[in-house]
């Protein structure tokens, strides 16, 4: 079968070289549209369910959520683990699937299970919900929406995240890739009614009436419609509540004269916000508050593509906002990928470059170097297409482990073999393309078993790494599967590729006695032969220190530090201050400013 596909090569040479090219073209559409990040994304295939209840304490959000809500999804299909926890106003039930099970499907089962215990649940317990698509790396990019200088009496903090909610959250959930946009800092709006109890007691109305009536009178009501030829009139009320006006002028009972009394005359009607249970700080300026949000990517989706939408939106939206009012990012994550991508290109470009240096001097024949050398980057660009086909995105693990001289070395020995062949020869007179594809036949197939039964043995060397499941599976599978794809690649292209690239392009003359790679190989060879004859002469004292120096390994391995994520220097510090349990916010807000200014200092 290699015989064939070898004689096929030579043969063929055009359809070689077309489907060649059709395999570059291929890899550099793929790695245009190559999911890129920084590290491998290890979260596991899980559903948050989110239930927040404002003033309940933890015994009760554990007794009235937590548990009627595990009780409900405990039966589903798939389910590996299930934990949760329970703090004041607060219940988050986490759910682990096997990695194989459709997360879109889990969140179905999921929404039909609460929609059976959601009624079982008090209304003032709250309404469980689902956690946005997306994992532990999907915070991409961080902003804060401020005043300008100038402008800072302008826009309350309670205006600000009405800006944030309503302009900018909305207008950046439209974009591909982005699964939620999540706003913090500032002050929830809210209407509020502040009723005055001695005018409630007074008007001989309770509190029960004022939830009634704003319940009531907040609706608009379509009816039917009257037939007036040649037009048809229809009815509709419209009690949809849009001012402070409308909550005052909404009636709750009626006097003796038949007037109403309204909620005004009881209750003062005015803008207030939800109590809040933590704030954001940015420069310890403007009191150190300010208004943020996180943008949230979908689950599986390319990061410096949805990054790049959300910047390119985020100038669009700049142009809606009130003046005076600015978006400016404070974390953004392409800066980490592009910086981590960009070093393991350096590194691949100067491991290449190093490889094709050390190719043509040690081959001695520089047309047999840069046959040799093409293979590395057609072995990358078929990596890179399978790995866009198999969902593997390119980050600091996958395209990191690329070993060029595993890829170039069947290559190598092909094309070494040829070269010593022709030189055997000794023909000075040029060959024809005939006699050039029999020698180079006789050459390839003659080796080519031999290094096919090497590459198999490096790709051997990697199932282990490939059988690893959970956490550490995907961490280091995306490594092994690059590099085997990549080995399998060039395994390929040194049965094609190779064999048609020398039939063509390799010197067909008889290559002079002497040049600088014969002698190197010369040089090395006088320090290696006495080197190998006492090797041989002392066979005891070789094995013993080989033997020696395997235990003194083992014993080095066992102390030296390990560590499961390489090292990522973003060049960003990260502080936390924390407080004594049972601080008051403002207390936690006034502390934070404290600590910013100094940072800043």
């Amino acid at each position: 079968m290699i015989n064939y596909i070898i004689r096929f090569s030579i043969q063929r040479k055009g359809v070689v070289l077309f489907l060649t090219a059709a395999l570059a073209g291929w890899g550099v559409w793929s790695l245009m549209h190559l999911p890129i990040d920084a590290v491998p994304d290890i979260t596991n295939n899980q559903v948050q369910i989110i239930t927040t209840a404002p003033a309940q304490p933890a015994d009760e959000i554990e007794r009235l959520v937590t548990f009627p809500v595990e009780q409900a999804i405990a039966t589903i299909e798939g389910i590996i683990e299930m934990r949760s926890f329970s703090r004041f106003g607060l219940s988050v039930v986490t759910v682990v699937f096997k990695e194989s099970h459709d997360i879109y499907r889990a969140r179905e089962e999921i929404n039909q299970r609460l929609a059976q215990v959601v009624d079982d649940i008090p209304a003032g317990a709250g309404r469980p919900t689902l956690a946005p698509i997306s994992t532990g790396l999907g915070e991409i990019y961080q902003y804060v929406v401020r005043p300008m200088e100038g402008y800072e009496d302008d826009f309350d903090p309670m205006q600000l995240r009405s800006i944030q909610d309503w302009m900018v959250r909305r207008q950046l959930l439209g974009l591909e890739g982005v699964a939620d946009v999540s706003g913090f800092g500032g002050f929830l709006k809210q209407y509020e009614v502040a009723i005055d109890p001695e005018r409630l007691q007074s008007a001989g109305v309770s509190v029960a009436d004022i939830f009634e009536a704003l319940r009531s009178h907040n609706q608009n009501v379509g009816a039917a419609y009257i037939d007036k030829r040649p037009n048809a009139w229809f009815i509709r009320t419209e009690g949809r509540i849009t001012s402070l006006d409308d909550i005052r002028s909404i009636p709750v009972a009626y006097t003796n004269t038949a007037l109403p009394l309204t909620i005004g005359q009881v209750a003062d009607v005015r803008f207030g916000h939800a109590v809040r249970y933590g704030a954001l700080t940015y420069n310890a300026e403007n009191d150190g508050e300010a208004v943020g949000g996180i943008v949230l990517m979908l689950k599986g989706a390319n990061s410096s593509a949805v990054i790049e939408n959300v910047k390119n939106r985020i100038a669009q939206i700049q142009q809606t906002l009130p003046k005076g009012v600015t978006i400016d990012p404070y974390l953004d994550r392409s800066k980490l990928v592009d910086s981590a991508i960009r070093t393991v290109g350096t590194n691949l470009i100067e491991g290449a470059l190093i490889v094709i240096f050390v190719l043509v001097l040690l081959l001695g024949n520089f047309r047999a170097g840069l046959i040799v050398a093409s293979v590395i980057p057609l072995a990358m660009l078929f990596a890179v297409a399978m790995m866009r086909q198999l969902g593997i995105s390119g980050n600091l693990m996958s395209l990191g482990a690329i070993d060029f001289g595993l890829i170039v070395d069947g290559a190598v020995i092909i094309v070494e073999a040829t070269v010593h062949h022709l030189g055997l020869r000794k023909i000075k007179a040029p060959r024809s393309q005939k006699e050039m594809d029999a020698e180079v036949f006789t050459s390839a197939t003659r080796i080519r078993t031999s290094a096919a039964f090497g590459e198999i043995i490096i790709l051997i060397v990697y199932l282990p790494i490939l059988a690893l499941a959970g956490i550490e599976g995907k961490m280091f599978q995306p490594m092994a599967q690059t590099v085997s794809l990549a080995i399998a690649g060039a395994f390929i292209l040194s049965l094609t590729y190779v064999p048609m690239m020398c039939a063509l392009f390799l010197h067909r003359g008889y290559a002079p006695e002497w040049n600088l790679s014969r002698g190197l190989i010369a040089a090395v060879e006088r320090i290696y032969a006495p080197a190998l004859r006492f090797a041989l002469q002392n066979k005891k004292i070789v094995l013993g220190v080989s033997v020696l120096g395997f235990v003194a390994s083992i014993g080095m391995f066992w102390k030296m530090g390990s560590e499961f994520l390489p090292t990522l220097d973003e060049g960003d510090f990260a502080v936390e201050v924390r407080l004594m349990p049972g601080s008051s916010l403002e207390e936690t807000i006034d502390v934070a400013q404290k600590a910013g200014r100094l940072l800043l200092e």
